[in-house]
């Protein structure tokens, strides 16, 4: 493959590949040709368009805003090429070519992992990039197809893909309870702790729970805050307060006896989970094989409750969380 001369079309795959990649030595390397071809056909692009598509230094390679915008079209006509190839492949779709997804922690080291060889065995062609992280990043500047996040979305730009919701739980450790007692009541709460998780506030974080269709809260007092869901877990299990997380996620914890379920009638809401990916009319075949197989894994781990946001008045019974 040339640079001078190159076509329209790995003239993208060229500029898409070093948008995802960061580096000219790495987009090369993934396409099998050298850092001189892919920097040479960048060249091309940008003389082509008459527009500074990359920002480029010793260090770092990032994307202009026309760079930005160049990518999310290139991607759209990408997609639609692979489209038009698969028209003419087997009924069982054979995927390949890289995509990168950026999940939670939890999810990525706990769910997504250890499953990820059935879905490669499967598709052996597919090259797998997976971000983890606890903070909402930028599809385009991170080179991102698509990001798993939990909680109520706000991001009018992108594609949601709802996957359903995660059952929350309260619990608190037994060493916890030794020093605090069992609270039987949200009035009890003025007396006990809990770990803040995010942006902690002076004084306390707040405790969420359900009151029929309503989603409600009370100031609780707290010691410790954290921003990551590893290390709010470890510190509940640590009894440095009592923590508020999805149910899948302590499970194991419930059936060792390390954590214990407190206030069962008193839950927060559902967490809705959902495949945000940017806008486009034709998503890759990849893509949407990723979130079929996605929605399947969080099916068969039990990790989805109702879809709704706000369930209506139940029974205690009927508001304890399935804890295998």
């Amino acid at each position: 493959m040339q640079a001078a001369g190159m076509d329209r079309v790995n003239l993208l795959k060229t500029f898409a590949r070093v948008a995802e990649t960061r580096s000219f030595t790495k987009a090369g390397a993934s396409l099998g040709v050298s850092r001189a071809t892919v920097s040479g056909a960048i060249r091309e692009l940008e003389e082509h368009l008459g527009a500074r598509l990359l920002h480029r230094t010793t260090r770092s390679v990032n994307l202009t805003p026309e760079g930005r915008l160049y990518y999310e079209h290139a991607q759209e006509i990408l997609a639609r090429l692979e489209l038009s190839d698969q028209l003419f492949a087997a009924r069982t779709p054979r995927i390949s070519g890289r995509l990168s997804i950026d999940v939670p922690t939890r999810i990525a080291r706990r769910v997504i992992i250890p499953a990820l060889p059935t879905l490669l065995a499967q598709h052996p062609k597919l090259e797998v990039h997976l971000g983890a992280s606890d903070r909402a990043i930028n599809l385009v500047e991170h080179g991102v197809d698509a990001v798993v996040r939990v909680g109520p979305r706000e991001d009018s730009s992108f594609i949601v893909q709802p996957l359903g919701s995660l059952a929350q739980v309260n619990c608190a450790s037994p060493r916890y309870l030794a020093s605090f007692g069992q609270p039987t009541r949200l009035e009890d709460l003025a007396r006990h702790r809990a770990v803040s998780y995010g942006q902690p506030r002076l004084g306390g974080t707040t405790w969420e729970y359900l009151d029929g269709d309503t989603e409600r809260s009370v100031p609780i007092p707290c010691a410790v805050s954290v921003d990551n869901a590893e290390t709010y877990i470890a510190a509940g299990l640590a009894g440095l307060g009592m923590i508020q997380i999805p149910a899948y996620d302590v499970h194991h914890h419930f059936e060792s006896g390390a954590l214990v379920e407190v206030l069962s009638q008193h839950v927060p809401a559902p967490l809705p989970i959902a495949l945000l990916y940017p806008s486009r009319r034709q998503v890759p075949a990849r893509l949407r094989i990723f979130a079929d197989w996605l929605l399947t894994l969080f099916t068969q781990r039990e990790m989805l409750s109702a879809p709704p946001r706000v369930q209506p008045r139940r029974s205690a019974a009927q508001r304890r969380v399935k804890r295998g």
